[in-house]
């Protein structure tokens, strides 16, 4: 599907998703493995449309996946195909609703905007979070936002909730692929500043642990041995009493990357009340991750970009109790 084949329009705070020829999705990596009627299925259900219909569809080569037509709805889709759904005439009205929400917005031009997102703000709707999101702020500010992924228009990778830092969102679908591919081809600088509990020996060091669903709790992440390749570059910035400030280098973007690895070498993230088990009086209430620093090449005039996000007042807070600490300690 062509950019202009899709308008993105509001109407009393609602958008809704117009095509005049097929319908196409980039298959995200939580959506993998699915199969193909399953997947149409949920991502049309907006418009009522059977499971039986997309089998039908499906037999009668209206499915193209990375262009090649395909006839069996048993197909277990592969992250990062492309599948279009041809000559389906229809508007995707959202349940999604544009909200005037305050976003901190740093840089924006024709293709892009880069966002320094606050603690506690989800970035698109989800389960239990169906209002105050990044992507209803993002409805609101403009109209102009790629529709790769109409379920989530514009957003090219996420921070979790409890994450605060930078973020880019494409305006259209050509900066979108491009964007997206620099993050699969490990092109994009992604630089942030945690705090863990305990003092961690060595002054730098890289985790290389594959990171899959956790087999006791399916709603976490955890170091398996059959998981996704994930990597993360640490140095030391400072040691106090009980904690470490680090700096990190993330070359993958697993769900949850930075907590997990952390964990699993027993420096949990201060604050992090799912992979940081029981802490006595943390130093922060939240997980102390932030993203700091992000670069990439711009998808137009191709040069290198980089930008940078001062750390929130939360984070300076506790690190200015643990240095008070550390140093009433040594005195």
């Amino acid at each position: 599907m062509k950019s202009e084949d899709c308008k993105l329009k509001t109407d009393d705070g609602e958008f809704t998703l117009t095509y005049k020829v097929d319908y196409t999705f980039i298959v995200s990596e939580e959506e993998k493995n699915q199969r193909l009627d399953v997947y149409l299925h949920n991502k049309l259900l907006a418009q009522n449309i059977s499971r039986s219909q997309i089998q039908k569809l499906i037999s009668n080569e209206k499915v193209l996946i990375d262009g090649v037509a395909k006839t069996e709805s048993h197909y277990k889709v592969k992250q990062e195909e492309s599948i279009v759904l041809l000559e389906i005439q229809f508007s995707l009205p959202s349940l999604i609703k544009a909200e005037p929400i305050p976003l901190n917005i740093i840089y924006e031009d024709e293709c892009l905007i880069v966002i320094d997102k606050p603690v506690g703000m989800v970035v698109h709707p989800a389960a239990g979070n169906y209002s105050g999101t990044l992507l209803q702020g993002l409805l609101a500010h403009c109209q102009d936002l790629s529709t790769l992924n109409p379920d989530r228009p514009g957003i090219v990778h996420r921070l979790d909730k409890g994450t605060s830092g930078l973020l880019v969102v494409a305006k259209d679908n050509q900066s979108h692929q491009n964007l997206a591919g620099q993050f699969k081809n490990r092109k994009v600088l992604r630089e942030y500043i945690i705090l863990v509990k305990g003092i961690v020996r060595f002054d730098e060091g890289i985790i290389e642990q594959p990171i899959g669903r956790d087999v006791r709790n399916r709603q976490k992440m955890s170091v398996v041995a059959d998981g996704k390749e994930a990597k993360t570059e640490y140095k030391v910035i400072q040691r106090y009493k009980e904690y470490t400030l680090l700096r990190l280098n993330l070359k993958t973007g697993r769900t949850h990357q930075i907590r997990v690895h952390f964990a699993y070498l027993g420096y949990p993230v201060a604050g992090d009340k799912t992979y940081g088990g029981k802490e006595k009086n943390p130093p922060i209430s939240r997980q102390a991750v932030h993203a700091s620093r992000l670069g990439f090449y711009h998808p137009k005039s191709r040069e290198f970009v980089e930008f940078v996000s001062p750390l929130p007042k939360d984070m300076e807070e506790a690190i200015n109790k643990l240095q008070a600490t550390s140093c009433k300690s040594q005195a």
